[in-house]
């Protein structure tokens, strides 16, 4: 696959797009209560104006890697190894946490692959961030972190796993110094500043991750950027901690086979949507399917959970599958669950959406469901409780 200029894909972000937008996420704290259902089959069709589109905001973030001269990434393709443990101060990491060891541990991911790089101090890196292959495997030692420098870049990806497969990451600790980032803190930033972005890849198990004060989200999914179509498969997540991070603990724009569990995002604030998760598909080349959220904890965020699908609708038919269950959130100052912005024009669309025995403590409303097309998936909201 190629990742022509490693940049993120280009959206409409025109001010009438964007206006609508915010309209929507403002409906969300306006309208509170408004719509809180305990469960449905299928939502209203709403006002038009509040199921237009931005998606997902990640447009025009450079990224930085190894390329060939015409621009084209060409990952290293080291030696597969045979799975032995090789630490990271093999390649020279310092890791004492002033030394910048990005070059370092991007030696020592490209020498290490099918063996387990094993992550041992307090490295720190520039915003260039590192690039995994097929059969990376890393595991960071008890302490051990990586965290970025001083900079002034609200866009980076720390680990890039893009167009890989049998990727596999134990405990990494991942610090986007979002208190070190003099970059101008402007909640309209878009926020693309990310902990794990996952694109394309295939068969990545990620255990017990920690991603804290990203300029954007913890962890990112979505599709490649050449084929477009080319989506994530495989992906579990067990035990993710979103901390700080000013734009969402989690987003998953397109994915089949996408399992979180056990998850705790909290904190999230500085730029919208400020979600926990939010399950934003960018155009009709992504899917959301099997996607699976198991006992996620939200807290401290705009809303616990939020689906926005204004972007999904097109010329291929598409199948909406998410499954969230036991959804404990604690302090949404919107909502807790929130499902909206989908107007078919004529386009297919089905599905379900459920989510099971959510309970919803202080949180300014549970469910909001609104700018929802009838013919679209259902929705289907069960055993809530509220704690106030």
């Amino acid at each position: 696959m190629s990742y022509s200029n490693r940049q993120f894909p280009i959206i409409d972000t025109s001010s009438d797009q964007v206006a609508r937008r915010r309209k929507f996420l403002t409906a969300l704290a306006a309208g509170a209560g408004a719509l809180a259902l305990a469960g449905c089959g299928g939502g209203g069709s709403g006002d038009a104006n509040t199921s237009a589109v931005a998606g997902d905001a990640v447009a025009n973030a450079s990224r930085r890697g190894k390329q060939s001269g015409s621009g084209t990434t060409t990952p290293t393709t080291p030696v597969t190894g045979t799975g032995q443990v090789i630490t990271d101060t093999t390649f020279g990491v310092k890791g004492d946490g002033v030394t910048n060891d990005r070059v370092a541990l991007q030696n020592a991911i490209d020498g290490t692959v099918g063996n387990i790089l094993l992550i041992t101090g307090k490295s720190r890196i520039d915003t260039t961030g590192l690039t995994l292959h097929t059969n990376t495997h890393i595991r960071f030692a008890s302490g051990a972190s990586i965290k970025l420098l001083p900079h002034n870049t609200p866009s980076y990806n720390m680990l890039m796993i893009w167009g890989v497969q049998n990727v596999t990451l134990e405990s990494p600790y991942l610090d986007g110094s979002k208190e070190l980032n003099s970059a101008v803190n402007d909640p309209n930033d878009g926020g693309y500043g990310m902990g794990i972005s996952i694109l394309g890849s295939s068969t990545v198990n990620i255990t017990s991750p920690t991603t804290i004060d990203c300029w954007g989200d913890g962890i990112y999914i979505a599709n490649a950027f050449s084929p477009a179509t080319s989506y994530c498969s495989g992906i579990t997540i067990t035990n993710h901690l979103a901390d700080g991070c000013r734009r969402q603990g989690a987003t998953i724009i397109s994915g089949n086979n996408i399992t979180f569990q056990s998850p705790t995002w909290q904190n999230i604030a500085g730029t919208l949507p400020s979600a926990g998760l939010d399950m934003e598909p960018n155009s009709n080349n992504d899917v959301l399917q099997n996607i699976t959220i198991t006992s996620p904890t939200t807290i401290n965020c705009n809303d616990g959970i939020l689906i926005y699908a204004a972007n999904l609708p097109g010329p291929v038919a598409k199948n909406v599958t998410i499954a969230i269950t036991n959804h404990h959130d604690t302090g949404a100052r919107n909502n807790g669950f929130a499902v909206g912005g989908l107007t078919l024009n004529g386009h297919t669309v089905s599905g379900l959406i459920t989510s099971n025995s959510p309970v919803f403590t202080n949180s300014a409303d549970g469910f909001y469901l609104d700018g929802w097309d009838k013919a679209g998936p259902s929705v289907e909201v069960t055993n809530v409780t509220t704690v106030k």
